[in-house]
């Protein structure tokens, strides 16, 4: 008898998926697969989880998908076949961190084969100055499609966000109607409800007046680019690059390890940004801060980011002390432990508590969320807590 569960499997439905994530190990207890599409689709996953029957216990992995590239990718040729792209874009990473596939990402062939994420972007930016010359056309391809769509999630919030917070900024008492501010309109005028029409005279309007189209405050974007970084330094760059589109802004990009890069002037296309990076290597925050501060004239008028996980290898009392005095000279400076959709990243606690003592907001923040925290920044807001209220 095949009953029903609550959950609207029945019976062989739910062993089916059980003998599917648990691998040919568990066939003698569940038994065997009986269609021709879930045996491929069990071929597909075991090259990756039960190579060698090593993946569970924890044993030596053989790599299942072999040393060849054209195998790998008739491979992802077949996980494309059966699963969604979110999916894929996991069992990839899987295959590179689990079955060393590392190499075989040189290969033209299995480039174009590739489903585009952003950890893969993250993966070729760590091998990118030893990307042989047949492929660094592909995978400039695979970056600057990645980039595309992160561009097109991102670019209208975030152009929106600024517009409001520096367009908006200046509050008149005597708006034109474009410009009236109908919530604090509304507080201000709350003496004067009339119960009885359930309306409230607007004695006093609250509005903004609009600004001339001319540069406002300086961003600076200091970015971390050791290895643990990577989607951050994607994520970064491809907002540098929209914010340095905008008129009323102007923006520094600067990427580091134990050297500091300044990539400003390549901020015209995130994808060259990209691959000015260098991802891996240690991690010198304090000689990033100190040209940073070489870059702000204006400090009443500047926002400073630095996304990094803290993990300082330098002088961290140096680093504290340049982060205060960049504060005192009035610079807003904010630092994200992450920005990226990863979830909570491992971080400096230490170094974060002794930023959070001055006066620095640290937390991580999604990419979806930092077009309405850099509106809040630049409309000079407190940011102390943002990162607990707006989870």
């Amino acid at each position: 008898m095949n009953s029903t569960a609550p959950d609207g499997l029945t019976d062989e439905v739910r062993l089916r998926r059980w003998r599917l994530v648990l691998g040919a190990a568990a066939e003698p207890a569940l038994g065997g697969l009986g269609t021709a599409d879930d045996k491929a689709i069990d071929k597909a996953l075991g090259a990756v989880y039960d190579s060698g029957g090593a993946g569970r216990s924890g044993g030596d992995r053989a790599g299942g998908l072999g040393g060849s590239a054209p195998r790998v990718a008739r491979w992802l040729g077949d996980i494309r076949t059966y699963f969604p792209s979110t999916v894929v874009e996991v069992v990839q990473r899987d295959a590179v961190e689990r079955l060393n596939l590392t190499q075989l990402l040189l290969e033209p062939e299995l480039m174009e084969a590739v489903e585009p994420d952003v950890h893969l972007v993250g993966t070729l930016l760590s091998l990118n100055r030893v990307i042989p010359e047949t492929t660094k056309a592909t995978a400039r391809m695979v970056v600057s499609k990645v980039v595309k769509e992160i561009e097109q999630r991102i670019a209208t919030r975030t152009v929106a966000a600024v517009s409001g917070a520096l367009n908006r900024s200046a509050r008149i008492s005597r708006p034109k109607p474009r410009d009236i501010d109908f919530d604090r309109t509304i507080r201000k005028n709350l003496a004067n409800y009339l119960p009885e029409q359930r309306t409230i005279i607007a004695e006093r309007l609250v509005g903004y007046g609009r600004r001339a189209q001319a540069v406002h405050r300086d961003v600076i974007l200091a970015i971390d680019q050791s290895g643990s970084m990577a989607s951050s330094v994607v994520y970064s760059s491809v907002f540098g690059a929209v914010l340095a589109s905008m008129r009323s802004l102007h923006t520094s990009l600067v990427v580091f390890d134990t050297e500091v890069v300044d990539l400003t002037d390549k901020l015209s296309d995130p994808v060259d940004v990209l691959f000015g990076t260098q991802l891996g290597g240690g991690t010198y925050i304090n000689r990033a801060i100190a040209y940073c501060q070489s870059l702000i004239t204006r400090p009443a008028d500047s926002l400073f980011f630095l996304i990094s996980d803290l993990y300082e290898g330098g002088v961290r009392e140096e680093m504290l002390r340049r982060v205060h005095a960049m504060k005192e000279s009035g610079v807003q400076v904010v630092v994200l432990l992450a920005l990226s959709d990863d979830g909570a990243p491992s971080y400096d606690r230490e170094n974060a508590a002794a930023l959070a003592a001055l006066g620095v907001p640290a937390f991580a923040c999604t990419p979806d969320r930092f077009p309405d925290l850099l509106a809040q920044a630049l409309n000079r807001g407190d940011l102390m807590h943002w990162g607990t209220e707006n989870r």
